[in-house]
């Protein structure tokens, strides 16, 4: 084969989301460029070796290393067997035949170049090659380097190193589950701080921001590799940080958009319902008057608010609390808003269904056992405890009532049996409107009854 191989941008082998660029590079794979291409990188080469001098590791430059590799300024000379192993993309890279080139990697003047990659991250991913057990012990202590690891997983998952990407994420998982959970005790206080890029920098907007792209790190990587477990925990410490922030709530929905989560998607959406006033972010025309666009807020009333001005970012809480989405977002709170105020129309009017127990028809009057259950409905589903909540609050209204009916004791005409079932009929309208508010907020027209 005539022409040379570099590593190089591309997805030869597997496509890549739009998530990767979260992660500091995506996962490229190897692509074999032509001499021509091969004639050109060198002398670009050339031309910025005079600006900046190749240095050659201090670590992983070994004196008995078979395989040279360049990543950014940075020479590694490395086994060719280590580079080989689970089966990982460097195996297939050594036996590509290489005509009568000189084979690249055998010195510092033909080294195999890595793209994408940081000096850092590759670094790191040595480290879990050439690591001895005790060392490798250290990421299940704690002293465990979070940043280490995610960067062994991400380079693996980009070189197909299944075994030490799996080894990796296990050890992230381990981490983040770690009690206290390291990344909930290093986020400030709610309310202390924003996400806005125009908030001035404070010690608790710098660590506020510094824990949200780690979270956003850390949910991106899981998904990349399809990880279910670290997947599943990330999903569930934003769901816990979301019920304290409505900046967390906005991450969470942003983050569910991004990567079709549709476990994170209900949840998220909801919280930022209810948690603030919502406005489409506008451009400001010097023209025409301002424009003003309805809003859902607290799952109660849609009123209006003002757009915000030309220097809102999406993201932005203002002074007044109004929280700034895109157009698709607020279409599906608002498409979310709608159809949760119908479920709880349709809820309130006819109350859950369930069969009686066959004692009820022995020993009691199934009418009246039925009549009782439809007073009780109606009484508790026009209480004040039930309506001071949003009217779209359909979860949280359905709460209620099951306490009140917890608390109705047994003074009442219900039999027994029938009133377990009963209780079971409300658990089961809660389910359903859990399992279902992704659809709730899904784009306006879709999923839409007639």
């Amino acid at each position: 084969m005539s022409s040379a191989l570099h590593v190089v941008d591309s997805t030869l082998k597997r496509k890549r989301s739009d998530s990767q660029a979260m992660l500091g590079g995506s996962p490229e794979k190897f692509q074999v460029m032509s001499a021509e291409d091969d004639k050109e990188s060198v002398q670009l080469a050339a031309a910025s070796g005079s600006k900046a001098r190749l240095v050659r590791d201090d670590t992983y430059y070994l004196d008995d290393g078979s395989c040279i590799i360049l990543v950014q300024d940075t020479l590694f000379n490395v086994h060719r067997t280590i580079l080989s192993k689970d089966n990982s993309s460097f195996s297939t890279l050594f036996t590509l035949p290489q005509g009568n080139n000189e084979a690249e990697g055998r010195s510092d003047d033909r080294p195999i170049v890595l793209s994408g990659d940081t000096v850092t991250e590759f670094r790191h991913f040595l480290w879990a090659l050439y690591a001895l057990p005790p060392e490798l012990a250290l990421v299940y202590s704690p002293e465990a380097d979070l940043t280490q690891l995610v960067n062994i997983a991400r380079i693996a998952n980009k070189y197909s190193f299944k075994t030490l990407e799996t080894w990796s994420l296990d050890a992230i998982n381990e981490y983040v589950n770690r009690k206290p959970c390291p990344i909930l005790t290093s986020i400030p206080p709610p309310n202390s701080y924003t996400f806005s890029p125009n908030t001035p920098s404070s010690s608790s907007s710098s660590q506020s921001s510094t824990s949200t792209a780690q979270l956003t790190r850390l949910i991106h990587l899981a998904q990349l590799c399809s990880h279910d477990k670290l997947l599943s925990t990330m999903i569930q410490l934003l769901r816990q940080l979301m019920s304290s922030s409505l900046q967390y709530a906005y991450l969470a929905m942003t983050l569910a958009d991004e990567l079709d989560l549709r476990q994170l998607r209900g949840a998220a959406y909801l919280e930022v319902m209810q948690k603030a006033v919502v406005v489409k972010r506008a451009r400001v025309d010097p023209i025409k008057p301002k424009p003003t666009t309805t809003a859902a807020a607290s799952g109660g009333a849609a009123p209006t608010a003002p757009a915000p001005t030309d220097d809102a970012n999406e993201g932005d809480v203002d002074e007044e609390g109004r929280l700034v989405v895109n157009r698709a977002q607020q279409l599906r709170l608002l498409s979310g808003y709608y159809r949760l105020t119908g479920t709880w129309e349709r809820l309130r009017i006819t109350p859950p269904h369930f069969d009686h127990a066959p004692s009820c028809g022995a020993t009691w009057h199934q009418h009246g056992c039925t009549q009782s259950w439809l007073e009780f409905w109606k009484d508790k589903t026009r209480a004040d405890s039930v309506l001071q909540l949003g009217l779209a609050d359909v979860l949280g209204r359905l709460r209620q009532v099951q306490r009140d009916f917890e608390r109705w004791g047994s003074a009442t005409y219900m039999h027994h049996d029938c009133r377990m079932a009963a209780k079971r009929s409300i658990q089961d309208s809660i389910k359903t409107v859990e399992d279902a508010l992704p659809d709730y907020f899904s784009e306006a027209g879709d999923g839409d009854e007639e």
